[in-house]
């Protein structure tokens, strides 16, 4: 019996990565779709860039984005394993043999775990290393159209630097590998007071022995019109590994990076908040991937023949995206340091686990 019960957990796990990787894929397909076309829109609006380079853009961010997109096509795909199994009476046959729901979800969690381990050990290193790429091509392309890889001003990452004329904090869109060139940089200078002197803007910025140097870049001083200038220099004390951990995006680094890179933010006295969820959401992502195959199993093993199955469904659905926003709404307040990291991403997942099973004891144990 218990070979007949190893068979038929075979049989369902293959199910379950059918679904879900064919939930994979026709996310996929939409995601290049949708990238594309709002490339080309920028294009449009920038001049002539070469087709090649945009279709090359898109398909190094798709890495990323699936990474993003995950945990939605897991509780999709595992919802379609079940409601197959299910319309083909599948289901039925296998509580007929003795099967509990339990042995029937416990392929479709293992399959889950499997792809959430693999997903942060082997895909995110290089989903890290084709977005990074990616964001120095978008901003070299595109330049001041280009979406910021990490953000800038007010609600994005500046890094502080010391230098022989004071102080001064920079940010940039992108930062190439070797931390050499930075694209889209501005910086704010400060003298030893810590008076405003002047903000620089330029297209990019290449890192010399001791300071920047700025290309096509435009100087504000108080008091004074803007002023234009081919190359401008500015001193720094940066480093080309300071420069590439700090103005990266913490999407572009993985997860083999980032306990090294926290280490570094917080002897630099800044904030790695940032840094620290994206690790702790690494870390999580094998016991988030199983709790969507659960919250799928609670809306999507209701029988066919007792009715009211689209209803489950959609109510399924519709809890699924909510949690996934609320998982995001808790994501940002743990990134602005509101509330330690290790609380903003779990909590989410215990609560849909929580939930999830209450929901499914209720169902199957009365």
């Amino acid at each position: 019996m218990s070979g007949a019960f190893g068979t038929l957990s075979r049989y369902v796990g293959g199910r379950f990565v059918v679904a879900m990787m064919g939930t994979l894929a026709v996310c996929a397909s939409l995601i290049i779709m949708i990238d594309l076309v709002e490339l080309l829109r920028m294009t449009g609006r920038t001049g002539s860039i070469p087709v090649a380079s945009v279709a090359l853009i898109v398909v190094l961010r798709l890495a990323s984005y699936i990474e993003v997109l995950l945990p939605f096509c897991v509780l999709v795909g595992s919802g379609v394993a079940l409601i197959q199994l299910n319309r083909r009476s599948e289901l039925a046959v296998m509580r007929a043999a003795g099967m509990s729901a339990w042995q029937f979800i416990g392929p479709g969690i293992l399959v889950a775990i499997v792809l959430g381990v693999l997903a942060t050990a082997a895909f995110n290193p290089l989903a890290a290393v084709t977005r990074a790429e990616a964001d120095r091509l978008l901003a070299e392309l595109y330049g001041r159209e280009a979406t910021p890889a990490f953000g800038g001003g007010a609600s994005g990452a500046w890094l502080r630097q010391q230098s022989v004329d004071g102080s001064s904090v920079l940010s940039a869109s992108a930062a190439s590998r070797d931390g050499l060139t930075i694209y889209n940089p501005t910086v704010l200078q400060f003298d030893a007071e810590g008076r405003f002197i002047e903000r620089v803007e330029g297209v990019r910025a290449l890192l010399r022995d001791g300071y920047w140097q700025f290309e096509q870049a435009k100087v504000a001083r108080p008091g004074r019109e803007p002023e234009q200038f081919e190359t401008f220099t500015v001193s720094t004390y940066l480093t080309p590994d300071r420069i590439s951990d700090a103005l990266g995006s913490a999407i572009s680094l993985s997860f083999w990076q980032l306990p090294g890179i926290i280490n570094e933010t917080e002897r630099a006295g800044l904030s790695a908040a940032r840094f620290q969820v994206q690790y702790d959401l690494h870390l999580s992502r094998p016991m988030l991937l199983a709790v969507m195959v659960l919250l799928a199993a609670s809306v999507s093993l209701r029988s066919f023949r007792s009715g009211g199955l689209q209803t489950m469904v959609g109510m399924g659905a519709i809890g699924g995206l909510g949690f996934l926003l609320f998982s995001e709404v808790s994501r940002q307040v743990g990134v602005a340091g509101l509330t330690p990291s290790m609380m903003a991403v779990w909590v989410p997942v215990l609560v849909a686990l929580c939930g999830s099973l209450t929901v499914l004891l209720h169902q199957e144990d009365g």
